[in-house]
């Protein structure tokens, strides 16, 4: 189920389920929010892996796992993502509604039908990547609102800029590892870096003023505004030095910048009323 990716994608889910309810004072979505993203998330994971199990057994830091291992056959993931898949989607549908369900299923389906054969193809790929993994506050929202406001959009455009550099980032250090299972992302395709470098640098640019949209509707106050600004801007730092380097040592600190800066974000989006 690919459990660290999967909690993320939940987090930002259930954070944004928490903002769409503090206003009308109804937490039981937040319950809803987390039972089904867990679900699709997981789907997601192990179906991934279902379909590139033969590629994952090419990479060291995918060898191990459960499918390309032989720890657990292939059959049996394919059902238990098909469980998954199936139970995640009705309860997003029946226990939130038609809205939540239908952004579910486009999650799977855009992340495992078209992103995921993508990757062997294009570069474009991981632009494309970047709607299902930013789809998750947008079901979280309709889970609780029902519709999709100008707030939840915000939250999306937030997770689809961060995604950029993260996954590049995490591309760059392993694209010896893309390379022998035959990936054409753009860390495989660009052997100098100069072009991911740049990339990364652009959409973490992008990112400062996407995080500080919040702000600007009404949804967090001067305390989230600066946090996110001294945040953003050490982001760009680490995005400057991968840029100028080209790096393992300057890839690794961004990507682990990544996976604090989101959910600080969050967290300060969440307690911006307290504060």
């Amino acid at each position: 189920m690919k459990p660290e990716l999967t909690l993320l994608s939940v987090l930002t889910a259930v954070g944004s389920s928490y903002l769409a309810a503090r206003e009308m004072g109804n937490y039981i979505s937040l319950i809803h929010t987390l039972i089904g993203t867990l679900l699709v998330g997981g789907a997601a994971g192990t179906l991934n892996q279902y379909i590139e199990r033969d590629y994952d057994a090419q990479m060291k830091r995918t060898a191990q796992r459960p499918l390309p291992s032989g720890r657990i056959d292939s059959a049996d993931a394919l059902f238990f993502g098909i469980v998954l898949a199936i139970g995640g989607i009705l309860y997003l549908a029946l226990a939130g509604n038609l809205l939540a369900g239908i952004l579910a299923a486009l999650t799977l389906a855009s992340y495992l039908c078209v992103y995921t054969p993508l990757k062997r193809r294009t570069p474009f790929a991981t632009i494309v990547g970047g709607i299902p993994g930013a789809l998750p506050p947008l079901i979280g929202w309709a889970v609780t609102r029902g519709d999709l406001s100008r707030e939840a959009w915000a939250l999306f455009f937030i997770l689809f800029f961060w995604q950029m550099p993260h996954f590049l980032a995490l591309a760059w250090m392993y694209r010896k590892d893309y390379e022998r299972a035959g990936y054409k992302i753009l860390s495989v395709l660009d052997p100098s870096g100069k072009i991911t470098g740049r990339q990364t640098l652009i959409y973490s640019i992008v990112l400062i003023p996407a995080s500080l949209l919040p702000t600007l509707l009404g949804m967090a106050g001067i305390i989230y505004f600066s946090a996110m600004l001294i945040l953003a801007f050490v982001f760009l730092f680490l995005s400057i030095s991968m840029y100028r380097h080209h790096t393992f040592v300057s890839a690794r600190r961004l990507f682990f910048a990544s996976l604090i800066f989101l959910p600080l974000l969050f967290f300060f989006l969440m307690i911006s009323p307290i504060l």
